[in-house]
């Protein structure tokens, strides 16, 4: 179900993104729209991952210092399949993790200081399995596709503004091929549309990834505390890194109220703790309503 969806998300933010084109040069705007969207892609898919790490902070966790978490993250990717990541530690009090690369053989699993400090074992195998179900399901792959393909809309929407500002539609205008408000109405609303798909395909990726994690460390109830001690976590402790890396968290680390949930990267953390708990009396033998992730 959500791999449909992310296909279906995905491909809106193409169709978008060769509206924005034409909008801008009609055919020729279309395929150069392509093309940039091609290059870019092919930059974040090689280097996303040093990027990422690097805006974030992130060193290298040693298996000399943390011989248990590294024995953790050993037997759970021998559970799901997968070769053993490189592991990176953020110091930074507030307890969140997330996985990063453009595949299994160049995966990497960031832990800050603390989320190590806070969860149990059980429970840091729950949300060390959740990242690893990232990487296996190809989430960070799509996750840097998706905001690439947004970034290059809102950069082409910048584009059809700058350009009716200083005059580039007139001579398109008097000739009758080109309508002057509504490229600006769609530069207005692309960009905000590409978020808000980017958004949902985010908030899809992450219920997958609990569901998945739960089956790799077979234990849902213990993620489900596990994102319940990092929610409480996030609002005790504020956020000193890259806004920009916030969707790729476990748990938003950005604070906000009702409104910001909108515009939230990840789903409600009540309702990924009604699954998981659901998950759990299912995985226990007793009857409930199936949930569908």
């Amino acid at each position: 179900m959500n791999t449909f969806k992310t296909i279906i998300l995905l491909t809106g933010l193409t169709l978008l993104l060769l509206l924005i084109g034409y909008g801008l040069g009609q055919e020729s705007g279309m395929l150069y729209a392509l093309i940039a969207a091609a290059v870019l892609n092919f930059f974040a898919y090689w280097f996303s991952d040093k990027i990422v790490l690097l805006m974030s902070g992130a060193r290298p966790l040693k298996e000399s210092d943390s011989p248990g978490i590294y024995a953790l993250v050993q037997k759970l990717t021998g559970a799901a399949g997968l070769p053993m990541p490189k592991l990176f530690v953020i110091d930074m009090p507030m307890p969140n993790a997330f996985a990063t690369g453009r595949n299994p053989r160049q995966a990497a699993v960031v832990l800050t200081t603390g989320i190590i400090a806070l969860l149990s074992e059980d429970e840091l195998a729950g949300v060390i399995a959740h990242e690893l179900s990232h990487i296996r399901n190809r989430d960070t792959l799509i996750a840097t596709i998706a905001a690439t393909l947004a970034g290059a809309v809102f950069y082409l929407s910048r584009m059809i503004q700058w350009a009716a500002i200083f005059g580039g539609y007139r001579d398109r205008d008097r000739q009758g091929s080109g309508n002057l408000l509504g490229s600006l109405l769609l530069a207005l609303l692309a960009p905000l549309i590409a978020l808000l798909i980017q958004l949902a395909i985010s908030r899809s990726r992450e219920y997958q990834a609990d569901y998945t994690g739960a089956k790799i460390s077979n234990n849902p109830q213990a993620l489900a505390n596990a994102l319940r001690k990092l929610a409480a976590g996030v609002q005790h402790y504020p956020f000193s890194g890259n806004p920009t890396t916030a969707s790729l968290f476990i748990v938003n680390p950005l604070r906000g109220g009702t409104l910001w949930t909108i515009f939230s990267t990840h789903p409600p953390i009540s309702e990924r703790i009604r699954r998981l708990e659901k998950l759990a009396q299912e995985m226990s033998g007793i009857k409930v309503p199936r949930v569908i992730y």
